[in-house]
C-alpha cells in the first residue's frame, strides 16, 4: 500500500485502513525520522484495531500496552537488542497482539524474521509520503 497524505488525519484514516490487513501476531516496523507521522500512524492503527484509547508516544516508558490488542515500542533511547531484551520487550513478540516498533534498526538484531515494514517520508509540514508493506 502506498499513499501521499495531507494531513495528519489522512495518515491516521490510512492507517486505520492498513490495520485491516494485520493480524494478532504481526510486527511491524515504523521507519521515518523525527517529525515523520509515526505516532500519527500508530494512532491509525489503533483506531483500525478498535482500541478506543489515547495514543501517546512511548518514549520514556519505550512500550505502551492497549490491551493485549497493540504493543506500541519506542526504541529510540536503546543501544541495542540486549537492552530491549533486558527490558522484557521481546517477550511480547510472541504474545498474540499487534507490535508496532518506532526505530526498530536499534533492537534489529533481536527482531524476528517476517516483520513487516512501513515507511514514512516527510514531504512538508503537512503532507507524507507512506509506504506500506
Amino acid at each position: 500500500m502506498r499513499a501521499v497524505t495531507n494531513s495528519e488525519e489522512e495518515t491516521v484514516r490510512f492507517a486505520a485502513e492498513y490495520a485491516k490487513t494485520l493480524r494478532a501476531g504481526d510486527i511491524v516496523l515504523l521507519r521515518g525520522g523525527l517529525g515523520a507521522g509515526k505516532t500519527a500512524f500508530a494512532k491509525g492503527i489503533a483506531r483500525g484495531l478498535g482500541i478506543g484509547e489515547e495514543i501517546t508516544s512511548p518514549t520514556y516508558a519505550y512500550m505502551n500496552d492497549y490491551g493485549g490488542k497493540l504493543y506500541h515500542y519506542d526504541c529510540y533511547r536503546l543501544q541495542s537488542g540486549a537492552q530491549a531484551e533486558a527490558l522484557g520487550l521481546c517477550d511480547y513478540f510472541d504474545a498474540g497482539g499487534v507490535c508496532l516498533i518506532e526505530w526498530a534498526e536499534n533492537i534489529a538484531d533481536v527482531l524476528p524474521e517476517g516483520c513487516k515494514t512501513v515507511t514514512l517520508k516527510k514531504l512538508s509540514d503537512t503532507a507524507r509520503e507512506i509506504d506500506a508493506e
